[in-house]
């Protein structure tokens, strides 16, 4: 394995015995295409299995540390765990530079992008699960992604931003918050939706995602960062 990889593992301080395992959890499934004679695997099954682990390891950790009620917990676990927490992570050990794509989805560095990055590691959290257990997956999670909870309580980002954003609205405007999709694309089977959010007429944030309510999600955010609420 290159000397680009073993920097990689000096990064997340993880050495893998198996280095097929961190080439297959950086293997996009675009990269295959482009690449047929590749001799591994694309990431998708150790990103479900590494999705497992992380799940785990957050509850335990909520479940040792907080005496709150599950309904919080549950809230903090998924605000933790989401997309954009997670790729922003992977920006402290560069991720993005180690990932295998094609040239297509190389150039696209927008939503699409943070998707990939949040199942990258993922990924990496499986194969380091298969590679030496459940200790070093713990170590990993508490180093790099349980460090962000402290924030995510304290700021209270584990709220929805579209019911915090239609409660804002209401108090501050007395208007309901409306939801349109101002453009969609791409195939069947990878859709993608903009979404506006308005007050009465007034468009007031827009969002993009793979489904319209992840695109609604991002628009209330967007609406709640430019209201300043």
């Amino acid at each position: 394995m290159s000397d680009k990889y073993s920097e990689l593992e000096q990064k997340i301080g993880f050495e893998f015995k198996n280095k097929d395992l961190l080439l297959i959890a950086l293997t996009h499934r675009s990269y295959l295409n482009e690449n047929p004679k590749w001799h591994l695997d694309h990431n998708e099954r150790l990103e479900f299995l590494g999705d497992a682990v992380l799940e785990l390891v957050v509850t335990e950790h909520l479940y040792k540390n907080y005496p709150n009620p599950e309904g919080e917990m549950t809230n903090w676990r998924a605000a933790l765990v989401n997309a954009n927490i997670l790729s922003k992570i992977t920006g402290e050990f560069d991720l993005n530079d180690y990932v295998l794509l094609s040239r297509g989805e190389a150039k696209d560095t927008g939503r699409a992008r943070q998707y990939i990055l949040a199942n990258a590691i993922e990924a990496l959290i499986g194969a380091i699960y298969l590679d030496q257990g459940y200790e070093p997956c713990e170590k990993f999670i508490n180093r790099f992604i349980l460090k962000e909870l402290p924030t995510i309580i304290e700021k209270r980002l584990y709220r929805d931003a579209k019911s915090l954003f239609q409660e804002m609205a209401q108090d501050k405007v007395g208007i309901t918050p409306t939801y349109e999709v101002l453009k969609e694309w791409g195939p069947d089977h990878a859709r993608n939706f903009q979404v506006g959010v308005f007050l009465e007429k007034e468009l007031i944030g827009t969002g993009q995602g793979p489904s319209k309510q992840e695109a609604q999600q991002q628009a209330a955010e967007d609406a709640l960062s430019k209201k300043n609420w």
